[in-house]
């Protein structure tokens, strides 16, 4: 198998879901104290000359991203384009960090302490 490391993020923001029948709860503004965890995998023999798949430090930009452009923003008009489910916000993340992160395996996503939704290639 290999090593995996993560990494855990908390973000504040709202959404609306499209497409929705007539009066459910989630086709409403609302909004989630969200929690995301960055994956990173490597090889039996991919780690680093420190023996690291990453060093955690480097995650900081992405935590500087969460802040800068997530947190506290309306997510329908931060992924235009997109309806901002659990689901479509775990991918789009990921497709947004794999150029600068290769070793992510995977985004995983919580809107509640109950629901969690995962992207992995």
């Amino acid at each position: 198998m290999g090593f995996l490391i993560s990494k855990e993020f908390q973000f504040s923001a709202s959404h609306r879901l499209d497409g929705l029948p007539e009066g459910h709860q989630c086709g409403r503004l609302h909004g989630h104290n969200y929690v995301v965890k960055v994956e990173l995998a490597a090889a039996e023999r991919g780690l680093d000359a420190v023996g690291f798949v990453r060093d955690y430090g480097e995650l900081s930009v992405f935590k500087r991203w969460l802040d800068d452009e997530i947190d506290h923003r309306h997510l329908n008009d931060v992924m235009a384009g997109r309806n901002p489910t659990a689901e479509n916000l775990a991918y789009w993340m990921y497709e947004r960090w794999l150029p600068l992160f290769p070793e992510l395996s995977a985004i995983l996503l919580s809107e509640t302490p109950k629901t969690w939704a995962e992207y992995r290639p």
